[in-house]
């Protein structure tokens, strides 16, 4: 039995080990499964990083990695990682003209990403895509139901691959983040959108983070009952350490087992170069670490964390930071609070269907682009 340590009592300062775990010798505690994890959902960035994060994900029973890396380090990290690691196409995040970066060369990249092997797009549609547009003069610009993203569904169709999507944001983040609803309009109001998509589009789709809403899986089991080709993703570890300890074990078994084979384990692990050094960094995400020692944590948390609520027993305060206690209750919390991780020991037949089975056979039906075909060849000399 894999229970989580005894340790109620933080023991250090420190977003991504509060607790002072060793991460390397936790990751002997977990038994083999005898098959391994398909995480679906990363971000794998930055050439050395990388390298950090290779052997911890392998240490955590991680043997199939899908990551959101940009197009230009791809073919690099193929050398690197082979059949590892695959490739979630996605837009150049640092283009300076949004309209030119999120439209027509995004369709030129899911063409070169798919030429790489990619078999899987991905449309970040969090609220935030409205401050993007605004930016740009249109606030529609990247909405799900626009016509950009109408195009660049076309040629995901055309290509045969999966669509995946990031819609809505924490019930938390809408209590204090997006309190201006004539600007944001109300969470239920993201997955209009979606809906339309998912019914106009019959290629499989994969909505991240628990589709937007591990708060509410009665609305969850709604989405999934009226829309045969989503499936779900388990990304985001805080956001979803902190909303499924809410739920009793009992109603995520009964979600678990009803929807087996459309839920997909993702951890939503971030690395990137600007980990590995201290200073000024370009990103929020940059700052969670500042040295080797400290990406090494950040990148081990969250698969100690994940395999902890999926197959532990017992509670602990979690280990990883939620800054999203303090934005909601300042008076009781500090951003270096933590929820209660409950472990959910699931069965062993829905453990293996949600880290292996479900994944599987979910791309089994999605074939590669070989690298001898014409559409390969022309999109590969255009990279």
């Amino acid at each position: 039995m894999l229970r989580l340590p005894n340790a109620p009592t933080p023991l250090r300062d420190d977003p991504s080990n509060r607790l002072g775990l060793d991460y390397s010798a936790e990751a002997l505690r977990f038994p083999t499964l005898g098959y391994g994890i398909v995480d679906i959902h990363t971000h794998i960035n930055g050439l050395e990083a990388s390298a950090i994060w290779e052997p911890i994900a392998r240490g955590y029973g991680i043997s199939k990695t899908f990551s959101m890396s940009r197009l230009e380090d791809v073919p690099t990290l193929q050398e690197r990682f082979g059949e590892a690691l695959e490739f979630i196409a996605v837009p150049d995040w640092y283009a300076k003209d949004k309209r030119v970066g999120h439209g027509s060369d995004f369709l030129a990249r899911i063409e070169q990403f798919h030429a790489h092997g990619s078999r899987i797009v991905k449309f970040w549609n969090a609220p935030r895509f409205i401050d993007f547009g605004l930016e740009s003069g249109d606030k529609d610009l990247l909405a799900l139901d626009g016509p950009m993203r109408v195009e660049q569904m076309k040629r995901a169709e055309q290509l045969g691959m999966i669509c995946m999507t990031h819609v809505a944001d924490p019930d938390t983040w809408f209590a204090a983040k997006y309190t201006d609803t004539a600007r944001y309009g109300r969470k239920l109001d993201h997955y209009t959108p979606l809906r339309r998509a998912l019914d106009r589009f019959a290629m499989p789709w994969i909505a991240a983070h628990m589709g937007g809403f591990p708060e509410d899986l009665a609305f969850l089991d709604r989405l999934l009952e009226s829309h045969p080709n989503l499936h779900l993703d388990t990304s985001a570890t805080k956001w979803i350490v902190r909303e499924l300890g809410r739920h009793s074990r009992d109603e995520i078994i009964s979600f678990l087992s009803k929807w087996s084979g459309r839920v997909l384990f993702g951890s939503d692990t971030v690395t990137t170069d600007e980990h590995l050094r201290a200073g000024d960094k370009l990103s929020e995400m940059g700052k969670k670490a500042a040295s080797s020692e400290s990406a090494h944590d950040l990148y081990a948390s969250r698969y100690w964390a994940l395999r902890m609520l999926w197959e532990g027993t017992g509670e602990v305060t979690s280990p990883i930071s939620d800054p999203d206690l303090a934005m909601i209750d300042p008076v009781r919390h500090t951003p270096l609070d933590a929820p209660l991780l409950r472990g959910l020991a699931l069965p062993a037949p829905l453990l293996r269907t949600l880290y292996c089975d479900a994944a599987t056979t979910l791309l089994a039906k999605v074939p590669r682009a070989s690298a001898s075909s014409p559409r390969a060849k022309r999109a590969t000399s255009s990279s």
